[in-house]
């Protein structure tokens, strides 16, 4: 039978080690929010250069609804 205090000493480990895995994880999700964040406003801005060059090759194009409509 174990004692109470390594008991005690093995639950403080665990808690540690716990303590630090949780660290590790909130680490790189936070990297990860930044790696996302930096692609969110890549995608932007790819996407109003798309528009613009979408103006510019067909500005005449009429926005008009299909007959059956």
């Amino acid at each position: 039978m174990t004692m109470p205090a390594d008991r005690l000493t093995k639950l403080e480990i665990r808690a540690a080690e716990q303590e630090k895995t949780i660290e590790e994880l909130s680490d790189q999700i936070a990297e990860q929010w930044k790696v996302i964040e930096r692609m969110q406003r890549k995608l932007d801005a790819l996407t109003d250069r798309f528009l613009a060059l979408e103006e510019q090759a067909a500005p005449d194009v009429p926005v008009t609804k299909p007959p059956h409509w």
